[in-house]
């Protein structure tokens, strides 16, 4: 990493080891209810995006939430149980991306991946991607995202079940109605799930062939190197990595391989 963004992202670092689900070190997670509260925070952190909609990629898998023209491109590869995902999300990184979103200098991509099914059991990751899915066709992924982190169960316990995700869709207005719940009920989206899984394995490469750990970032098509992994974990840092990169787009791009 160059001298300008080591600089940066130095203090958020020194003493801070990789964290994060899929082939990193795991770290300690207690069951949560963000409440009607955290609800509420969540469901307005959105609120000025109404003319930045999200889609879908045309890789058909990757979700996009932000002003297209945005010129800082953010894409993160989450499962909805891993609670590290959670940590960026509620106190990381990721309101700093949110309030970039807002402000229209990022814009952010979601890889979501289910591969936490299959190491602790149950199908909670499946249906809370399955039910992103379905959340994006009514134009509230990004609410219920948040909805969802704010509200995470236990990683060990199966906790987003239909009847789950279906009470927390009601904290998000406008989301409820005979779609979005026929679509949570039926896995209507399950061939997506099951192509969002494989893009994120494959974005592991050859030397991990189950995907690259979640969280993982990529900012303007440069993955954050694993060594500066912490930075996703300070809120002001990674506020100011989306700051620096965004005044020097050109040194960041050189860091790729």
């Amino acid at each position: 990493m160059r001298r300008g963004f080591a600089a940066v992202v130095a203090v958020a670092v020194v003493g801070m080891p990789a964290a994060g689900c899929g082939g990193r070190d795991q770290s300690p997670h207690e069951a949560k209810d963000g409440g009607p509260a955290a609800t509420a925070r969540a469901v307005r952190a959105y609120a000025g995006l109404a003319d930045a909609p999200e889609r879908l990629g045309n890789d058909g898998t990757t979700i996009m939430v932000g002003d297209p023209a945005a010129p800082v491109t953010v894409h993160l590869y989450e499962d909805p149980r891993c609670p590290v995902c959670e940590e960026f999300e509620s106190t990381g990184g990721g309101p700093e991306l949110r309030a970039a979103t807002l402000r229209r200098e990022a814009k952010a991509q979601y890889t979501l991946a289910s591969f936490l099914d299959g190491r602790l059991g149950g199908a909670g990751s499946v249906k809370a991607v399955n039910a992103l899915r379905a959340a994006l066709d009514e134009g509230k992924f990004a609410e219920y995202h948040e909805v969802l982190y704010a509200n995470q169960p236990e990683e060990s316990v199966d906790g987003f079940t239909d009847a789950r995700l279906l009470e927390l869709a009601k904290r998000v207005p406008g989301l409820r109605g005979h779609a979005f719940d026929s679509a949570v009920r039926t896995m209507k989206y399950r061939s997506f799930v099951a192509l969002s899984e494989e893009a994120y394995e494959d974005a592991g490469g050859a030397q991990n062939p189950r995907g690259p750990g979640t969280p993982t970032a990529e900012i303007n098509d440069v993955r954050i190197p694993a060594q500066y992994n912490g930075v996703l974990f300070d809120r002001k840092t990674f506020g100011g990595l989306l700051t620096e990169i965004r005044k020097d787009p050109e040194t960041w791009r050189a860091m790729s391989p």
